[in-house]
Order: C-alpha cells, then sequence, then structure tokens
C-alpha cells in the first residue's frame, strides 16, 4: 500500500443498530454486523411493511442503499460500494447475476418466504465466504428445526395501489424428531406504478413467481443431511430508468449440506455443502416506441461451488476454518436486427464465454479475555483464474489487447482485526483491515457494455490489478433499560480504484452514446461514512426511533464518487399495545451537492416524506390471522434520490393492506 492509515475517531453521541444478534453465540463479534429479520412463516407485528420486497427490508440498514433502475431489482451497495465491490451469498453460497447492466442482482432471484434473516457484515468482516472490499450480505434460510411433530400452515396476500401489485404466498412446513420440511410459494403482479402527482411511470411494470423447498433428515445423534431448492421466474420486467426490459429473469438454486456435531470438547460443529445454481436472462427492447435498431441481449451464468466449515473451541480461542471453491461461466451476447430485413443481424459476445475459478482458505479465532473484552483476528488466502472459452470473444477483446492470453490468474488476500469491549451498559470497539478482490467479469471481459448512466460503451481491462483496500473501523453504544444508541463510522483507502476511462479514438457503438471508455483504474480513492441510531422508550408502549446516515468518498483527484449518501434521515414512533400497533415515520435527504458529474450524476434535491400504518393481530383459536394497513408518501412527494438511476421518480402515495394467516 501507498499510504500508512491513521484514523481517530471523536464519538460524543451512540446508536442502538445492533438489528437482532445471535443470542446463542455469545461469542461471536458482532459489533460490524446487522441482522435484518425476514419471513412469512411466523407472524411479525413490529414489521412495518410485512409483506414487502427483499429490496424494501434491505434499504432499512444504515450500511446498505439502494440503486433503483424500476420498481423491480434494485442493486445494494454497501458502504456506498456497487456489487463488484461487494458480495452478496445465500446460506454462503456464491451466486453470480446473468446480465451485464446489473438489472438482475442476487436478490431479485429470492423472496421473502423462503428467507428468515440477512446477516450485513461491513468490510472485511464480510469476507468469510470470498473476497470483498465494501463488506456483505449473507441471505439465510427460512426452515423448521426437529423437534415435537408438528404441521404448520400461511397464507399471505396483499395489494398495493400505487401499481396495482398483487401479491400471494403460500406455505407450509412440517417437522418431527428426525425429519423437516418447508415448501413455500410466492408470486407479485405488478402495472405500471405512480410518482407523486399521478404521474404513470411505464416500463415499470413487472410479474414474478417463487417456489422453495427444503427438507432435512437427522442421522443418528448428531448428524443431519439437508437439501434445498429454489425456482424464481420473472417475466415482463420494466425498467423506466434503461433503454431495454427484462422479458425473462429465470434462476434455479440447489444445494446439499451435511452437518455434524461431534461429541468432543473441541471440535463443536463441522458443516459441508455442495450447491449449483443457473441463471438466464433475456433483455429485449421490443416494447418501446422509436427503436431505431432492435436488439436482445442475452445472459447465462452457472455457477458449482462447495464449502466446509469447522468450528472448535481452545480454552480463550474459538476457531473457524472455512475451505470453500467455485466455478462460474458467464456469457452474454448481443443480437441486432436491421430495419432492412435484407441487411445481415449485428452479432457479439458482450462475455466471451468467461470461467471463474477460485479455491479459498479462510481462518478465524475469536479471543475471549475475559467477561469484558474480546479480539477476534481472521485471514483468508485465495487462488482465483479467469479462462476465455469462446475463440470468437478472445478475438474481439485482442482487437484492443493484442497480446493478451485466455488466461489470468491472482491471489486474493485478506485480513482483519476487531477489538471489543463490554463495560456494564456501555460496549466499544475498533478494526483494522485489509482485503483485495479481482476485477469483475465485465471489467476485466467486457465487450461494448453501454452504460446509460454516462452515456458511454465499456470495454473490460484483463490487464487491471487487484482492487486492494486498507480500512479502520470504530463504534461505541450505550444500552440502558430505556434508552440505546449507538455510533459507528468507517474510512476505506482503495488502492488501484478501478473506473472507466475515455479512448478518444473510438466512435461508440450505441446511438445517441457519449464515446466509448476502457476499464482503468486511479492511483486510489478514499470513503469514509458514519451512522448513529437511537432508540427511546417513551413510555411502556411507545418507541422513538432514529437513524441517521452520511457518506463521503472521494478519488485521488479530488473527485467525488458516485452513489454516496448525502445526510440521510429516518425516524419514527410506534405504539405497540395488546394486539394492536401502529406508526407513523419520516425519511429523507438533504441536497445531494457532492455529486459526481465524470461518472453522469447531477445535483438532487432534498426530500422528506411521510408514512403511517395500523395492524391488528387476531388470534382465533388456533389460528392467527395479521392485518397491517398503511400508506406511504402520505402527501404524495414527487421526488427522486442521488441513488435513483438516471433521475426516475420513486413511487407517489401509495395505500398498501397485508393480510397473514397462520395456523
Amino acid at each position: 500500500m501507498k499510504r500508512f492509515l491513521i484514523a481517530n475517531f471523536l464519538v460524543l453521541l451512540f446508536s442502538n443498530s445492533f438489528a437482532q444478534e445471535n443470542p446463542s453465540d455469545s461469542t461471536k463479534t458482532q459489533h460490524i454486523q446487522e441482522v435484518i429479520v425476514f419471513g412469512t412463516s411466523k407472524i411479525s407485528t413490529t414489521e412495518n411493511k410485512p409483506l414487502g420486497s427483499i429490496d424494501e427490508y434491505l434499504q432499512k440498514s444504515a450500511k446498505v442503499d439502494m440503486v433503483k433502475r424500476g420498481a423491480y431489482a434494485w442493486e445494494p451497495l454497501i458502504n456506498g460500494l456497487p456489487t463488484e465491490r461487494t458480495l452478496v451469498t445465500m446460506d454462503g453460497m456464491r451466486i453470480f447475476g446473468a446480465c451485464t447492466d446489473k438489472m438482475d442482482p442476487i436478490t431479485s432471484y429470492l423472496e421473502i418466504s423462503n428467507l428468515s434473516e440477512a446477516k450485513i457484515s461491513s468490510g472485511q468482516e464480510g469476507s468469510l465466504h470470498g473476497n470483498t472490499i465494501g463488506g456483505s450480505i449473507d441471505l439465510k434460510r427460512n426452515k423448521m428445526m426437529f423437534g415435537q411433530e408438528k404441521w404448520n400452515f400461511n397464507v399471505n396476500t396483499g395489494y398495493e395501489t400505487t401499481n396495482q401489485q398483487k401479491i400471494f404466498g403460500i406455505g407450509t412446513n412440517f417437522k418431527t424428531e428426525k425429519f423437516y420440511t418447508d415448501v413455500n410459494f410466492m408470486m407479485r403482479d405488478a402495472e405500471n406504478y405512480k410518482a407523486g402527482g399521478n404521474v404513470e411511470i411505464p416500463y415499470s411494470q413487472f410479474s414474478k413467481f417463487n417456489i422453495s423447498g427444503i427438507p432435512g433428515v437427522k442421522l443418528g445423534k448428531n448428524k443431519l443431511v439437508e437439501a434445498s431448492v429454489i425456482y424464481d421466474k420473472a417475466n415482463d420486467v420494466g425498467y423506466p430508468a434503461l433503454p431495454m426490459d427484462v422479458s425473462l429473469a429465470e434462476a434455479l438454486i440447489t444445494s446439499l449440506k451435511f452437518q455434524m456435531l461431534p461429541e468432543s470438547d473441541f471440535l463443536k460443529s463441522w458443516e459441508t455443502k455442495i450447491y449449483f445454481n443457473t441463471i438466464m436472462h433475456r433483455m429485449d427492447d421490443t416494447t418501446r416506441p422509436n427503436v431505431a435498431i432492435h436488439m436482445d441481449m442475452l445472459g447465462w451464468s452457472k455457477t458449482y461451488g462447495y464449502y466446509s466449515h469447522l468450528k472448535s473451541v481452545l480454552n480463550k480461542h474459538n476457531f473457524l476454518l472455512n475451505i470453500n471453491g467455485f466455478l462460474n461461466k458467464s456469457r452474454a451476447e448481443m443480437t441486432m436486427y436491421p430495419v432492412n430485413k435484407s441487411e445481415k443481424l449485428m452479432f457479439m459476445l458482450t462475455w466471451p464465454d468467461v470461467r471463474t475459478l477460485a479455491q479459498s482458505l479462510y481462518l478465524e479465532d475469536q479471543i475471549k479475555f475475559n467477561q469484558n473484552s474480546s479480539l477476534k483476528i481472521s485471514a483468508s488466502a485465495t487462488m482465483h483464474q479467469n479462462k476465455i472459452e469462446s475463440e470468437f470473444g478472445l478475438n474481439s477483446l485482442q482487437i484492443f489487447y493484442p497480446e493478451m492470453p485466455a488466461e489470468k490468474s491472482r491471489i486474493l488476500k485478506s485480513f482483519a482485526a476487531n477489538y471489543q469491549l463490554d463495560k456494564n451498559a456501555f460496549q466499544a470497539g475498533f478494526g483494522l483491515g485489509y482485503g483485495d478482490r479481482a476485477p469483475s467479469v465485465s471489467e476485466g471481459y467486457g465487450f461494448y457494455l453501454f452504460n446509460s448512466f454516462e452515456k458511454y460503451d465499456y470495454i473490460g481491462n484483463p490487464n487491471l490489478k487487484n482492487e486492494s483496500s486498507m480500512e479502520a473501523n470504530a463504534f461505541i453504544s450505550m444500552k440502558k433499560e430505556k434508552f440505546n444508541a449507538k455510533i459507528s463510522t468507517s474510512y476505506f483507502h482503495i488502492s488501484d480504484y478501478i473506473v472507466g476511462k475515455i479512448i478518444n479514438n473510438l466512435v461508440p457503438m450505441t446511438i445517441g452514446g457519449s464515446g466509448v471508455k476502457s476499464y482503468t483504474a486511479l492511483e486510489y480513492a478514499n470513503l469514509f461514512n458514519i451512522s448513529l441510531s437511537t432508540e427511546l422508550q417513551v413510555i411502556e408502549p411507545l418507541k422513538w426511533t432514529t437513524q441517521l446516515v452520511y457518506t463521503r468518498g472521494k478519488d485521488n483527484n479530488n473527485g467525488n464518487l458516485p452513489f454516496m449518501s448525502p445526510f440521510s434521515y429516518q425516524t419514527s414512533l410506534r405504539y405497540d399495545k395488546n394486539k394492536f400497533s401502529t406508526e407513523i415515520s419520516a425519511l429523507g435527504n438533504t441536497e445531494h451537492r457532492d455529486f459526481a458529474p465524470q461518472y453522469g450524476e447531477s445535483e438532487t434535491p432534498d426530500y422528506t416524506i411521510f408514512n403511517a400504518n395500523f395492524g391488528y393481530l387476531f388470534p382465533l383459536s388456533q389460528t392467527k390471522i395479521f392485518t397491517k394497513i398503511g400508506v406511504e408518501n402520505i402527501f404524495d412527494r414527487n421526488f427522486t434520490t442521488y441513488s435513483d438511476w438516471n433521475k426516475i421518480p420513486r413511487t407517489g402515495r401509495n395505500f398498501f393492506v397485508n393480510f397473514n394467516f397462520n395456523w
């Protein structure tokens, strides 16, 4: 690294924000980790919109922002960094989208009905399942566990007025002492949504369904085998911020897990999983008017992988060993259809059959010094290889890089150390970390990928170095009987920061494009963020919560980085009494002045919107019926935010109703 970093943190206020930590694992350092709870099989009266999308759940986190290109499939950012620099897994499995325009983040192929929680880790604390710069989100499956024989059924239905979205889901689970199973189905169907002022946003419709199953069998006293399958299919998905829509996005996600709890004072758990997932994504513009040249863009992604976790305890040490690996196959192509039918079709490979092979070793030691202090140390090493299988694709890239080979190997590394102190009502911690990543398939091997935000075609660069980051983080919190507060902050110094650079002598392929960019690397970029959350029990049934977040990013030329959150805030007042609950909330951003024009950004006005909801739980013998009715954007404000692609406006006033039947 070219700079030695010293981070000094002066803390005057604190925040609550632990979300919901795992009480069964008290030795685990979790001060950076947030847990957001999903799930429709168990009724949660505290959730303000139980049948909201995964995207709506995730954006509650102080660490997560969402880039919105429409009403569907938002892209999660962690610490203001996009998916190239972060990691999203499901139960530790690596899954890669099949869209060159990032219209299909992994979260779009899952549903709240088959998830129980999302574990959000910042920076190198998220490196358990792979290399990352900004952090990770690990989505946990919803499932039964062994126990006394019992059936459970649930039906969920909902409706939203802004886009006439219809939601329906049904699920069942069953358990015995030696067997459990969980099966769920959910569908969503929506028309174009309306922004503030009753302005219809065309090409914002979507339709999808999701089916999942997960059976488990106990093998003897301390062993189990568990299988899992998810099938997700979306049709007719509109993206108003982009020049193309999606006619089909389809995923199959499968896994088989073996787990053993050894009867040993040293070895505590051994878990091994093999998995396979395949994704197919089809973009087209056939529904768009006045298109000069119609085109189809298809993408495929297949991933084969495994991991093996081993946990052990020795005196004050809690060890974790994770050996994992995957093989991903990514291919994308584009076909253009000339207006003159007699002319030949134009074809190119935008992802040239890239094979990515990775093999990693991760080690972690959590040292419990005493009841009040602990230290977590982790390190990993990864052998990473890219290979272009398509000769046609290789020849295309060799136009720009004549000497490039078909294969490139790298070694990736990470290290982190986090100290935590608990003293009475106070908790504090600080940490340091280092990690690097390989360029993504688009950054390394993309061929004329159009970025509609910047209006440039992009060409990959196989000669890019590993992007690396040094980070420092700290937090302090206070937890009293009626008041919780926590403030946390982190700083990243990212070397060889990958961005696009204009190539002046090339003509764009996309009609209306401003030019062509090739991926290159800046010397470095710096990123700082700070968040504050509080929770106050005003009186027994009345609770007041707040969350404040600010992020700032600069490159080595003192230019702003894109999608950095201005000062954002949200606050809510919630009343819970017996079976009734109600909540009013406000959220917004200040004016986005520190924008990045070199990346297509412009200034965004400030906004504040208000929401309200009411819920009631009807217990009827063995059946529970929970109803939630609410309104979002009460005053029908027409607004857009810093993270809305091409300034598409958000939804206007939206009335919703959710019903959950559980028996």
